[in-house]
């Protein structure tokens, strides 16, 4: 058995017998490089790990999989191991987060460095060097950093929705507060900047329970869904925050439940595995024909950013 811990709490526990769709695989391959890029070491080797579990593949991928394992092992020991966690583990795992913090926050700050973050924060061409000037501008001592990310994100300038919504977390681990009006999705919303999530479990219980629905359906079909269900509906609120379709979601009635979760079951089967039966999705959700607009509706909505996603890993290809 294989264990497999992301940031945030996720696991996933999968047979040594687990074949990944080619879909699947690009998902992985994508997160590896990013993990790479923003300089996520532990999660990085545990994406390994469950790689090199995996079967079917073509050799060549585990030969990269395990040299790139080995390397990291070597210049980044004391990462948490797989298997249940000890109270040593734990410790390594701190360890872990107390040497990104000192990755992400220098001891030399001069005005230089200031001035590359918040160029980079503005300005990179890939949305994942953003996010990681982001991680940095947390830990920048300068009232200047504040300003120019509210100038920033107040200006009116095109901003993927993903960055936006880094920014404002950026915003609110900095202790801001206040009102931020912003283009979102198309639409013209106003957030409080000390009510952005910083976690999936910080959502609104209504979200939350859209997601332990589909987990609860796909988890008897295939024990690795549930994992890429909680991955992709942490990526789809992180554009859908604070639009109308956010809005909606919340309202605490099963029906609403129920229409989002099985149109994240439909995006999921089809992110997955390219084809799903909608009919069946459907009657697994109670989606009887009075709910069939609002389901729509909803499958709308996730369609929309499963494009935009789709549109900036193929950015991130080289």
């Amino acid at each position: 058995m294989m264990r497999f811990d992301r940031q945030g709490g996720d696991t996933i526990t999968t047979p040594d017998n687990v074949y990944l769709f080619p879909k699947m695989l690009d998902h992985y391959q994508i997160q590896l490089t990013r993990m790479l890029e923003s300089e996520q070491y532990g999660e990085a080797k545990n994406l390994l790990r469950f790689l090199l579990q995996c079967r079917g593949e073509d050799e060549r991928h585990y030969e990269e999989w395990t040299s790139l394992l080995s390397w990291l092992e070597m210049a980044f020991p004391g990462t948490e191991e797989t298997g249940m966690i000890t109270g040593k583990e734990d410790e390594e795992e701190v360890n872990e987060d107390s040497f990104r913090e000192q990755l992400l926050n220098p001891p030399e700050q001069d005005e230089a460095y200031i001035k590359q973050v918040l160029y980079i924060m503005e300005h990179h061409p890939m949305i994942d060097q953003q996010i990681l000037a982001l991680e940095r501008a947390v830990y920048i001592q300068s009232p200047e950093v504040d300003q120019t990310m509210l100038e920033w994100l107040s200006s009116g300038k095109p901003i993927h929705p993903v960055v936006q919504f880094k920014a404002l977390q950026c915003l609110r681990k900095r202790d801001i507060s206040g009102q931020l009006l912003l283009e979102r999705m198309g639409e013209r919303v106003e957030l409080d900047i000390e009510a952005t999530p910083l976690a999936l479990d910080d959502f609104p219980q209504p979200v939350i329970r859209i997601l332990e629905r589909v987990e609860a359906v796909t988890e008897v079909d295939d024990p690795t869904l549930p994992h890429f269900a909680r991955e992709l509906w942490k990526e789809s609120l992180q554009f859908l925050y604070g639009t109308s379709a956010y809005q909606w979601m919340q309202r605490e009635d099963d029906e609403t439940v129920d229409s989002y979760a099985a149109a994240l079951h439909l995006t999921l089967l089809l992110t997955v595995y390219g084809t799903a039966n909608d009919d069946d999705i459907r009657e697994a959700y109670g989606i009887t024909e009075p709910l069939r607009f609002r389901y729509e509706q909803a499958c709308r909505t996730l369609r929309q950013v499963a494009a935009m996603q789709q549109s900036t890993e193929d950015d991130h290809q080289p």
